[in-house]
């Protein structure tokens, strides 16, 4: 028998150690060809590290959490052969990622690090957990199970570590399920735990840019009362005539052309602040960053040129993004290189909200919930959809007075919609 070792790979870009994020298998485990075995983290990147060989797992050489070197050794397989100690090669960056989980994918001579991991829905959806146990899954996915009237500890994971994901939960229903399943009195008993979860892989890179953000960039945020009501008729109008062809309309790829007609006369908008040379870039092109909630975290797919694109156009970008985003297949150019960002909550906007910086952007425009209240049109008292633009500048490059302007012109554009296509 001889022994395999798989060292870090060398992501690229001068990185030089990257998080052992989470491991796939244990000491024993036997693992075949192409098998997932870990996930790494860089600044920018989750990377799947795949086995080069059948065999069985001896030596692990990291704990989840662990910062490692490029080049130190990352995990020991015991394979069939020679007795001789065999080393995978450093890899290199591929330049055409193949599904990769978050942004970058790496290829190796002895290992490409990068191979997608579809999830695979449990066959049986029902599992028996405690009271009190609380299953792992993303914020969205607990909204759709309360949304759903389903409890999570009933629903089997079939994500990384059992994480529930939302193809679970339309497993847990198409086996016609119920809460009602559920013991009444559970749902009162007194409850005492405790949980305790690292702030590693993904989430400790969305902890540290926040903080870096908020610590670098002087924010202030800026609130404005948008009517939608003829935008809302004007979206309606356009899926009824076309969206069986040229598919659904929502309200983002309108807001994605406000932005983009508004930036021609606040390019200030359109900027990236370098602190540390303490130079501004404003560049001509548009690429909005379009905040997406997937199971692994907040990530930020960039709709490019958005000055080019036609609303359908915007819309089957959007949806692209969002979906690879979410599936985990979105690539690194695909997770970089916004402009300014456009974020949205959907029917969970609130009424206001204070968003964080996508830095090194200058601003950044919060979308909140659209709803219908009385308004003073005219001296007449009518209904009409109302929605707030709660947006995010950098007080070190934008002014609060063009700060107000821009949204406001942002406003007049969405109050009167013709005005988005008058060139």
């Amino acid at each position: 028998m001889g022994t395999h070792v798989i060292k870090m790979p060398d992501i690229g870009e001068g990185i030089a150690e990257v998080e052992l994020s989470q491991w796939h298998v244990k000491v024993g485990d036997m693992v075949v060809e192409d098998q997932v075995l870990a996930d790494v983290m860089t600044d920018k990147a989750m990377v799947d590290i795949p086995s080069p060989v059948h065999g069985k797992v001896i030596a692990l050489g990291g704990q989840p959490g662990e910062v490692m070197a490029v080049g130190s050794v990352l995990i020991s397989i015991e394979v069939e052969g020679a007795g001789n100690l065999k080393e995978s090669a450093a890899p290199a960056v591929t330049k055409e990622p193949v599904a990769p989980k978050v942004e970058a994918v790496v290829e190796s001579k002895a290992a490409p690090a990068a191979v997608p991991r579809p999830a695979a829905v449990c066959q049986d959806p029902m599992v028996a957990r405690e009271a009190d146990e609380r299953p792992l899954a993303s914020p969205a996915v607990r909204k759709h199970a309360l949304d759903l009237g389903i409890q999570l500890r009933l629903v089997r994971g079939s994500g990384p570590a059992g994480r529930v994901l939302h193809e679970d939960l339309e497993a847990y229903l198409a086996q016609g399920q119920s809460n009602a399943s559920a013991p009444v009195a559970a749902a009162y008993a007194q409850r005492d735990d405790e949980e305790q979860i690292q702030v590693i892989g993904m989430r400790r890179k969305i902890a540290q840019r926040m903080q870096d953000a908020t610590q670098r960039a002087a924010h202030f945020s800026y609130v404005e009362e948008i009517d939608v009501t003829a935008i809302e008729e004007l979206r309606a109008h356009l899926n009824e005539k076309h969206g069986a062809s040229r598919g659904k309309l929502t309200l983002l790829p309108f807001l994605v052309r406000a932005l983009v007609v508004a930036l021609r006369d606040f390019p200030q908008m359109n900027a990236r602040y370098d602190d540390e040379a303490q130079v501004i870039t404003r560049l001509g092109a548009v690429h909005v960053g379009v905040a997406t909630q997937s199971d692994v975290g907040l990530m930020v797919p960039v709709v490019r040129h958005a000055e080019a694109r036609s609303l359908w156009d915007s819309a089957t970008e959007i949806s692209r993004l969002a979906n690879a985003a979410r599936n985990g297949k979105a690539s690194r150019d695909e997770l970089s290189g916004s402009t300014i960002t456009l974020t949205s909550l959907g029917a969970l906007g609130g009424i206001v909200s204070t968003p964080v910086l996508n830095l090194p952007e200058v601003a950044i425009v919060g979308v909140n919930k659209i709803v219908e209240r009385p308004m003073v049109v005219k001296g007449q008292v009518v209904i009409r959809k109302m929605m707030n633009l709660s947006s995010s500048f950098d007080h070190r490059v934008v002014d609060g007075m063009d700060a107000a302007l821009f949204i406001q012109a942002i406003r007049g554009l969405i109050e009167q919609p013709a005005t988005l296509f008058v060139e």
